[in-house]
């Protein structure tokens, strides 16, 4: 079962950061010093990284075989109603899916309050050493038509940006990974120790991760840090980026009862769903605030749902 999720950071926690060549900024256009025929060749995966990409592949191959990990959002074979619809926002975008206990983070969910971002956000891409350029020519288009169907989906301002990136995606090989410390230190001063561990050293049991951090602890984020691993084969990859991408929005949680959606761990679903766009609408509807308890949100949430289905 692939484990993905969100971690919430305030300003009371600890922080990360990493130093890496990031492909959001702009190439320099300084000669080279000195004229070369020879073509110097990429860095070679690790032998850890080659190990982890035959692992992967061997899942995704085993999830394809099942009949799991659809493209096609959902059909006739998964109607569902308003009621359930706002049953499964309650479930997702009002709990946490981790917590952190004993210095710690553990897949444990709890209440919380509602989160999103009152902010444009600027989504900057940075690879790590071992990805190919061709394989970052394919992320980063993947990203960009993404992007464009989550702005779509919300109503918000959301754009892929080659400076002052607020949402932060890292698609990195296990070395480069293991490097991000400083650089997540840079970008989130206050996330805690056991956040950044949990980057830094990511078991292969978890495929993927997202960081949002709430600085004023109001429910309304002002960063994010997602992390895709670059060993993922293509279609894990995407799951990866379409689950993180959303979670990083405040769609935290994830739900058994969800379908179709990619916020389930029952992995039928790899790509955003018609269900998922619509959770994304109801949480960026104005109606709803950031900081919102269940109690305050739930019956807007109700209204929302409701007339989502109607039209």
């Amino acid at each position: 079962m692939i484990a993905r999720g969100l971690m919430t950071a305030s300003a009371a926690a600890l922080a990360l950061s990493g130093c890496m060549p990031t492909t959001a900024l702009p190439p320099s256009t300084e000669p080279p010093a000195r004229a070369s025929n020879a073509t110097p060749l990429p860095p070679s995966p690790s032998a850890e990284s080659q190990k982890l990409a035959t692992y992967y592949s061997r899942v995704q191959k085993g999830l394809l075989a099942q009949g799991l990990l659809r493209t096609d959002g959902g059909g006739e074979d998964t109607p569902y109603t308003a009621a359930q619809l706002a049953e499964n926002f309650r479930k997702i975008a009002l709990f946490e899916e981790y917590t952190n206990v004993g210095g710690q983070i553990v897949a444990r969910p709890r209440a919380s309050k509602l989160h999103k971002w009152d902010q444009p956000i600027r989504v900057g891409l940075t690879f790590g050493d071992g990805v190919l350029p061709d394989q970052q020519g394919r992320d980063r288009r993947a990203i960009d038509d993404y992007v464009d169907k989550l702005a779509g989906a919300t109503g918000h301002p959301i754009e892929v940006a080659f400076e002052e990136p607020n949402f932060h995606v890292f698609v990195v090989d296990e070395a480069s990974r293991k490097e991000l410390g400083p650089e997540l230190e840079r970008i989130i001063p206050t996330i805690d120790k056991a956040a950044m561990d949990t980057v830094v050293n990511l078991p292969r049991s978890s495929y993927c991760l997202v960081v949002g951090y709430d600085p004023d602890d109001d429910g309304t984020y002002s960063t994010a840090v997602a992390v895709i691993r670059a060993e993922h084969p293509d279609l894990l990859r995407l799951s990866c980026i379409h689950e993180e991408l959303a979670q990083g929005l405040g769609l935290s949680n994830d739900s058994p009862a969800a379908r179709p959606s990619v916020f389930n761990d029952d992995e039928e679903f790899a790509l955003l769903t018609r269900m998922d766009e619509d959770l994304l609408r109801i949480l960026y509807d104005p109606r709803l605030e950031p900081g919102m308890t269940a109690d305050q949100a739930m019956p807007i949430v109700r209204q929302i749902a409701e007339e989502r289905l109607d039209e």
